[in-house]
């Protein structure tokens, strides 16, 4: 019985390296073994920008990796929370009558839909807003030495 809560907090607490892919779909899950790429390059990204400071071109590219991925796993989470029981029940329960619990909603599920929604908002706007900051300064430095 897969349980539609703890899909939802796995999804947010470990969706950047697919726990909630795994649980749900085993370990032969490609796309559960893919989702950590982009998260390390996402870390690798934050680690030259401690190492060569905000001017690394590097950086404002993978970053918003990081964030993109982290956003997408609190949307994944937010997903799994609001499935109706019974639609949950017949995907990832086939066997299971449609009204098991597994598939129902409380207040722990409530609660990884709120923390989703509040982290993954705001790591995707800081992400976009870090990406794109970065790219039109970049684009003011070349412009300035076309100028010069």
């Amino acid at each position: 019985m897969k349980n539609k809560t703890l899909a939802a907090w796995l999804a947010f607490v470990g969706g950047p390296v697919g726990l909630h892919r795994f649980y749900l779909h085993g370990l032969a899950d490609l796309p559960g073994w893919l989702l950590p790429i982009p998260t390390a390059l996402g870390i690798y990204g934050v680690e030259r920008v401690q190492q060569f400071g905000q001017d690394d071109h590097y950086s404002w590219v993978l970053i918003p990796l990081l964030g993109l991925t982290i956003a997408g796993c609190a949307l994944r989470a937010i997903l799994f929370a609001l499935m109706a029981p019974d639609a949950w029940n017949a995907r990832y329960n086939p066997t299971a009558p449609l009204d098991a619990a597994a598939g129902e909603t409380r207040w722990l599920t409530v609660g990884a839909i709120v923390l989703s929604l509040l982290v993954g908002t705001s790591v995707l706007m800081a992400s976009l807003a870090f990406g794109f900051q970065r790219y039109f300064e970049y684009q003011i430095e070349e412009a300035r030495k076309i100028s010069q």
